[in-house]
């Protein structure tokens, strides 16, 4: 979906400021864009309509809902055939363990993020969920020992 509306300055401070908190009210986020909340509301709803704003979500503590570790599991498929990379993808969707799930390039062809509650749990997420999937060819965990920075949002670049 290409956009026929550029960013301005204030769309791109409205935009940083939803990623940093995104339960702030209209007044709250007008205050922090120099504009009035009305303008402010409808630039929102023309950013969510023009997909730059895709959904607002809570990020839940992970170890406080009982997960304490996390994995990084590169994937490596059998085959690379239409077939088996569409079951891998479909799959991926329905566990609840798999958090992101990316394509990649290089040696591996998918790189997902994993948590579980422990090792013996971990262990069984592998044996049980992606032991099951018989387009998996081989993959490697890396377990993540802490999590230096997370910011959740991304980088958003101005056309020049």
């Amino acid at each position: 979906m290409e956009n026929s509306y550029k960013l301005d300055e204030t769309d791109i401070r409205i935009l940083r400021e939803l990623q940093k908190n995104s339960q702030l009210t209209i007044k709250e986020l007008a205050a922090k864009v120099h504009l009035s909340p009305s303008p402010t509301f409808e630039r929102q709803k023309r950013l969510e309509r023009e997909g730059y704003i895709t959904r607002y979500m809570a990020v839940v503590d992970a170890k406080k809902v009982g997960n304490g570790i996390m994995v990084l599991c590169n994937i490596r498929l059998k085959q690379h055939s239409e077939e088996m990379i569409q079951q891998f993808i479909d799959a991926v969707q329905d566990i609840e363990e798999i958090t992101e799930c990316f394509n990649t390039s290089g040696d591996y062809d998918f790189l997902i993020k994993v948590y579980a509650q422990d090792m013996h749990a971990y262990q069984q997420f592998m044996q049980h969920k992606l032991g099951a999937m018989s387009c998996l060819g081989s993959l490697h965990s890396v377990f993540v020992m802490s999590e230096t920075k997370n910011t959740r949002g991304v980088p958003i670049v101005v056309e020049k």
